[in-house]
């Protein structure tokens, strides 16, 4: 079946019209934009000399004065923090809604969604004129489903904090705007169906947690279409206190007119009970398993080996378990990057994380690999993972790493609003006063042994989710050797089980024969030959603008697509007889290699039809769920020597996926999927009006045909 599309085409043409304004705001962020600190960063010790000869000097451990954290509560048990910082006339405001995770069981998502439509309108403003407030005084404004923050100038401080309050303590979510946020999350959700680094952080967080943990939930289609306002609404009633929020104030303020704001903006916020809720522990596996999502076509596999750990923020092991994961995999010279990255050649990055919580914390060891060394990284992985408890990591190394978080938390010092985060993170966790004072002291003072003994602590290869993003047939076998029991769990992007039944192939089943049936189950081939043009338009549907499409096709050797914006062409593709060109942008070029092929292909009604007779190589492979049901796998060759990955039904004998290797908008290999559906009837003959096409841009996007002409006649003009 022909393609609506030339993905060379889309690529030029969506490359310039789907680039993103600067200056766009993100919404539902939870960042706060405040002033740099008014503390010094410390200085680090710079060798002299040939320093690729020599190691980094120790050094005594810094002195770090931080700005100073002002607190008291009001009256409604609102905690105020106040970090004065006068180098600007700017000032930060933030209100964080500190309430414990909730689950949201099967509406996961609702609680986005609250972030999301949290500024979307109030008793007295609507969201356009909360915008153009923001906007006419120069401020950010921002929400998150634990509240709102952002900053402006100080002589604005009273009319911003007037809106900020007013969408904090007024919304009044209206439908159209939760239906909106719906749509653009909808949008998401298809991006990550077929982003492999997506679907491994997706599944590895179910996995690591539990789906009756609120860290293991995730949204998909199912649960978001259960979100309702009353759910939105409900929430915010009963989670929406001061008794368990904080009012963060950083920049050119003092802590007089810090508490005037609180006490008039906030002081009239009723406080009330606030639901506790307590759940279990997760825990790691008892065995290393292995967790395998299978993603058709993929020429590479993403890594995610993961498990939880016990370990809070501000304990005394942080400082220490920080250090042994930046020597494993925290920090671009780590341990598991030399050794996959500048080693071996396999990857572009690998990494690891060790993340304390105050509910569980978690290990993540992440690269993406090639499909051939899949195995080999994984063995390298935990290779590195267990050598860095069983030796002890050398005292030059260990100070390069203690340089390297040096370096890191001397940048945070320069960001804005590290000093309220650390003022609300140290009140959040009762974190000792001097906590981020003495970090550097500490972060020196930790011993080869105290990095050996909290790497045996937390870092864990022999309990934890190996999870696999990749090509089953090329990958899936070779991996069972890490499994202790040799079984290998398989899962869809949404981390539900899946039955991987080997369905055997029915005996004498040839690919010809499977497509034979395809072009029986379309009309069949006496039908397919009577069109003789056919002309069709149809929509694109993605984020962003919309664009139209038009196709001509003529003889079976005629082809021109048209892509147009707001009824403006913006590129054209025409094949005629062996020869092509493509216009975008005012430019002209001919289609020549395997562009020239693609065309030629797509100038057939249904491109199908003409495989046998075309040369091409056919090889029945293996028989997949799509989609809930069973499919036939065809590999294709062109006689060029492309080669694609086709599924067709078993049921209904319909053509419902094509796979291929293209190039994607930023110039890289991609896996291109283009999924088939709504067939229906042009000329007697079926054709699917709706596609989705996967893998050229980061976002999907669906195509589907409006209008449909068959044998109506096409002046060959058009072709030219």
């Amino acid at each position: 079946m022909k393609n609506i599309l030339f993905f060379s085409m889309l690529s030029v043409a969506l490359l310039f019209a789907c680039t993103p304004k600067t200056g766009s705001k993100a919404s539902g962020s939870n960042k706060t934009s405040v002033p740099v600190s008014s503390g010094k960063a410390p200085v680090i010790p710079i060798p002299t000399g040939d320093v690729r000869k020599q190691a980094p000097a120790p050094g005594a451990a810094p002195k770090i004065q931080i700005g100073k954290a002002e607190t008291f509560k009001l009256d409604n048990g609102l905690t105020v923090i106040v970090v004065e910082n006068h180098k600007l006339p700017k000032v930060s405001f933030q209100v964080f809604v500190d309430n414990d995770p909730v689950l949201e069981k099967d509406a996961a998502g609702y609680l986005e969604m609250l972030g999301n439509t949290l500024g979307a309108g109030t008793k007295i403003r609507s969201k356009t004129q909360i915008n153009q407030e923001i906007d006419f005084i120069g401020a950010t404004l921002n929400t998150s489903p634990n509240g709102v923050s952002g900053s402006c100038l100080k002589k604005h401080s009273d009319k911003f904090l007037t809106i900020l309050a007013d969408v904090l303590l007024n919304p009044v979510f209206p439908q159209e705007e939760l239906d909106k946020a719906k749509v653009r999350a909808e949008s998401n959700l298809a991006q990550q169906k077929d982003d492999a680094n997506a679907i491994a952080d997706q599944v590895a967080s179910v996995l690591r947690f539990g789906k009756d943990h609120p860290y293991g939930e995730i949204t998909n289609e199912t649960s978001l279409a259960k979100v309702t306002l009353e759910q939105i609404k409900a929430h915010y009633k009963t989670y929406f206190k001061p008794n368990i929020s904080y009012f963060v104030v950083t920049g050119d303020i003092t802590k007089d007119q810090a508490e005037k704001y609180a006490r008039q903006y906030f002081g009239r916020w009723a406080k009330g009970d606030v639901p506790k809720h307590h759940y279990g522990v997760p825990r790691p596996p008892e065995k290393t398993q292995l967790d395998f999502v299978h993603k058709p076509g993929a020429v590479q596999s993403v890594l995610n080996i993961t498990y939880p750990v016990d370990l809070q923020p501000g304990t005394a092991d942080v400082i220490a378990a920080r250090i042994a994961n930046t020597v494993l995999g925290g920090y671009f010279n780590s341990r598991v990057n030399a050794n996959l990255r500048e080693g071996h050649g396999w990857t572009y990055g690998a990494r690891s994380a060790l993340t304390p919580d105050e509910l569980v914390g978690s290990f993540s060891g992440t690269a993406s690999v090639r499909n051939a060394v899949t195995d080999s990284s994984i063995i390298e992985f935990l290779k590195e993972m267990r050598r860095i408890g069983t030796e002890k990591v050398g005292k030059e190394e260990l100070q390069v790493v203690k340089n390297v978080i040096a370096g890191q938390f001397s940048q945070r010092l320069e960001e804005p609003g590290t000093v309220a985060n650390f003022a609300l993170t140290t009140a959040r966790f009762g974190l000792p006063a001097d906590y981020y004072e003495r970090y550097l002291e500490v972060l020196q003072n930790v011993s080869p042994e105290e990095v050996q003994a909290m790497a045996k602590k937390y870092i864990n290869p022999d309990h934890a989710h190996i999870v696999v993003v990749g090509n089953r047939e090329e990958v899936a076998d070779r991996l069972k050797q890490f499994s202790p029991t040799g079984k290998i769990n398989f899962y869809d992007a949404f981390a539900n089980p899946v039955n991987i039944s080997n369905v055997p192939l029915p005996a004498g089943m040839t690919a010809e024969k499977v497509l034979q049936d395809f072009l029986n189950a379309i009309g069949g081939t006496a039908k397919i030959a009577a069109i003789k043009d056919l002309q069709t338009e149809a929509n694109m549907q993605m984020r962003g603008p919309s664009f139209g499409i038009k196709t001509w096709q003529k003889g079976g050797n005629k082809l021109a697509v048209e892509m147009s914006m707001n009824t403006q062409v913006m590129n054209k593709q025409v094949y005629s007889d062996g020869k092509g060109a493509q216009v975008a942008m005012g430019q002209t070029a001919p289609l020549e290699g395997e562009q020239l092929g693609d065309a030629k292909e797509q100038a057939m009604f249904v491109k199908e039809a003409g495989y046998v007779s075309g040369g091409y190589k056919l090889q029945l492979k293996a028989i997949e769920d799509v989609n809930g049901a069973n499919a036939y796998v065809i590999e294709v060759e062109r006689p060029d020597g492309k080669k694609s990955t086709e599924y067709y039904d078993m049921k209904t004998s319909l053509k419902v996926r094509e796979m291929r290797t293209g190039q994607g908008a930023d110039g890289k290999p991609s896996t291109q999927t283009v999924e088939m559906s709504d067939y229906k009837p042009i000329g007697g003959v079926l054709f699917p009006y709706q596609t989705t096409v996967s893998g050229v841009f980061p976002v999907p996007f669906k195509v589907i045909i409006v209008s449909a002409k068959v044998n109506e006649g096409i002046d060959d003009a058009i072709f030219n």
